[in-house]
């Protein structure tokens, strides 16, 4: 009995450390990182010019509005002169400076990105949108943001400066871990003609990635199923993220016949982020439908739609990432665009959708317009085809880089079988029959 006690302990502390190692590694994106490079390029007579760029790695997780927050802690007593592109949200103590004061003197400053419309004095290459980053899967040009500091009190060689440490992103909550940073050779840069290289005095690389864990403790969508085949709709599973509260003041959500919903939406503030969802049994924030909609000789037709119940969040430059094995042959997609991910190599069976510009790439908070949809023509290919045991639905979904909670696979949308559908014909025959013979007596 001792020894079967032991041998469950150890399991189940086997999957917690598992689970915890694995977090923040994706499977549909095992590459997708947030890298920031630090380039050197210039010395100044008590430290160093430096250009601050942050890629994003990850195919399908953006950063949106509010934008990202960068901070990090300096390794000796550095300051910052003046910045391009961003600022610090603090400037600090700098009582001890005479004449020229620094942008921030503090130990650990906070860095966020200027806003679209700055003074064009104000801007370098990559900056000013308010810390709003694209992903790469979407758009890699819009994948980059940048800004320029000027550091004083620093070394000014190479083997001076010291990097600085404790690196955190926001994006614009919690979920990213920053590594240490880490030198690297020096970036080179080609002139305008492409005539001439040029190259960075030091260069240092910081690693960000992502954990959903972190980020928030529940999920934050699910999805809900339903079929032509099949009167059953499938909801998304009961308090998926969340439960209502008891009582008649839910506390925790919203009716969306609340009397009041404009007053109660404007009084969380302009920078209160936190969710504010519509009273359902699941409380997610988005919901994701996949209908099964028509079946053709050699096609077949889905609908998807995609549900805000979040009254204090637009979804902008939102994305769906959709597993099913037959996205090989997907013949025509209707109002979204498209992209092909083959995280297994030459597997074809995960596509990442998302909106067009200028007509449906905003998701608008919960409410009558809230909801973005589209319908996907597939090629059926006979080998496989089938809508048995729910191979019509979908393996894995995931918004805004979140994977979504599925129903239960025994709650899926069931193919009748034969002797149920004579059933069915045969009592709508017999229905039929009898108004008629009723009708045609009637008349007599």
């Amino acid at each position: 009995m001792e020894f079967f006690r032991s041998t469950i302990l150890l399991i189940f502390l086997l999957s917690c450390f598992s689970f915890s190692a694995t977090d923040a590694f994706d499977a549909l994106d095992p590459n997708g990182n947030i890298t920031i490079k630090w380039d050197v390029i210039s010395w100044s007579p008590d430290g160093y010019v430096a250009v601050v760029t942050m890629f994003n790695f990850q195919q399908y997780r953006h950063i949106q509005a509010p934008g990202w927050t960068l901070g990090w802690t300096w390794a000796k007593k550095e300051v910052i002169w003046g910045m391009m592109g961003a600022q610090t949200t603090e400037q600090g103590d700098c009582s001890k400076f005479k004449g020229n004061i620094p942008h921030c003197c503090k130990r650990d400053p906070t860095v966020v990105d200027l806003l679209p419309g700055t003074p064009y004095n104000q801007q370098i290459a990559n900056c000013c949108k308010g810390g709003v980053i694209n992903s790469w899967g979407q758009d890699p040009e819009t994948a980059v943001s940048s800004f320029q500091v000027s550091v004083g009190s620093a070394g000014t060689t190479n083997k001076t400066v010291r990097v600085p440490k404790n690196f955190t992103l926001k994006a614009p909550g919690p979920g990213y871990t920053c590594g240490p940073a880490k030198v690297v050779k020096p970036t080179k840069f080609s002139s305008n003609d492409g005539r001439r290289i040029t190259q960075a005095m030091m260069t240092w690389n910081v690693t960000c990635t992502y954990s959903q864990f972190l980020a928030q403790k529940t999920p934050t969508c699910c999805v809900s199923l339903s079929s032509f085949y099949n009167d059953t709709i499938v909801p998304c599973p009961t308090c998926t993220c969340g439960c209502q509260k008891n009582g008649t003041q839910h506390g925790n959500c919203v009716d969306q016949d609340e009397p009041h919903l404009a007053s109660v939406v404007s009084g969380l503030g302009k920078n209160n982020y936190a969710p504010l969802v519509q009273c359902t049994s699941h409380m997610c924030p988005i919901r994701i439908h996949w209908h099964v909609k028509l079946n053709y000789k050699e096609y077949w037709r889905v609908k998807v739609t995609i549900t805000n119940f979040n009254y204090n969040m637009n979804y902008t430059q939102w994305n769906l990432v959709v597993q099913h094995p037959n996205f090989d042959n997907l013949t025509q997609l209707f109002s979204f665009h498209y992209k092909s991910l083959t995280p297994y190599g030459a597997i074809n069976d995960t596509a990442m959708l998302w909106g067009m510009k200028f007509y449906n790439d905003l998701l608008m908070q919960a409410g009558p317009l809230g909801n973005v949809q589209s319908e996907l023509l597939f090629r059926k290919d006979m080998s496989t085809f089938t809508f048995e045991k729910g191979w019509a639905f979908p393996h894995r979904v995931y918004f805004n880089g979140d994977n979504c909670v599925m129903p239960q696979p025994e709650s899926y949308p069931y193919m009748p079988n034969a002797g149920t559908v004579w059933k069915v014909s045969s009592l709508k025959l017999v229905v039929t029959l009898m108004l008629s013979m009723a009708f045609f007596f009637a008349t007599v």
